[in-house]
């Protein structure tokens, strides 16, 4: 089993199959509009620009289940994106990442993936607040909050796990070694 088994729901609720980026390197993201790591859009839009004639893809999946920071519908949700951070990669509808209502594709990855820890000066601010949520949140590879990244490779295998506090110039450097 791989990323290109499984199926989610675009924006205008059409079904889309992950096998439609094979060959491609994915980023695959959990986002909110309301977040302080909101502003990691300018950045991922950066990496989309440099690296989408190489291969690369993103793919966003906005998420209310941290802090209820992704409110509005997947429309509201698009629009705040594309006209304050002016993102072109593609953006599904919004999901739940962890718990009974996750999609099958976050499933899948947090059951293939451990929680790497925080880092740098926002742990600080972060750690308590996932502690209250989850007490065992070091040892299992449930999602800890927005803008928590995976890392695909072309033959559709996770190859890296990034939380929302590691430096993305470390997941560029991923990115660019799988391009």
């Amino acid at each position: 089993m791989n990323i290109y088994d499984f199926k989610v729901l675009a924006q205008d609720g059409s079904e889309v199959a992950l096998a439609d980026y094979t060959g491609k390197v994915l980023v695959i993201v959990n986002t909110a509009t309301g977040c302080g790591f909101t502003p990691q859009y300018d950045e991922l839009q950066d990496l989309y620009e440099l690296h989408r004639k190489d291969g690369l893809e993103i793919l966003d999946f906005p998420c209310n289940q941290f802090g209820a920071q992704a409110p509005g519908s997947d429309e509201e949700i698009h629009s705040f994106c594309t006209g304050r951070y002016g993102i072109t990669f593609p953006q599904f509808a919004k999901i739940d990442v962890n718990g009974e209502d996750a999609i099958p594709l976050y499933k899948y990855l947090t059951a293939n993936t451990t929680f790497g820890g925080f880092s740098g000066p926002m742990a600080l601010v972060l750690k308590p607040i996932v502690k209250k949520m989850d007490r065992d949140y070091k040892s299992n590879g449930n999602i800890k909050w927005n803008f928590t990244k995976f890392v695909i490779d072309r033959q559709g295998n996770i190859a890296g796990r990034f939380e929302p506090t590691d430096s993305l110039d470390a997941l560029k450097a991923k990115v660019e070694e799988l391009l």
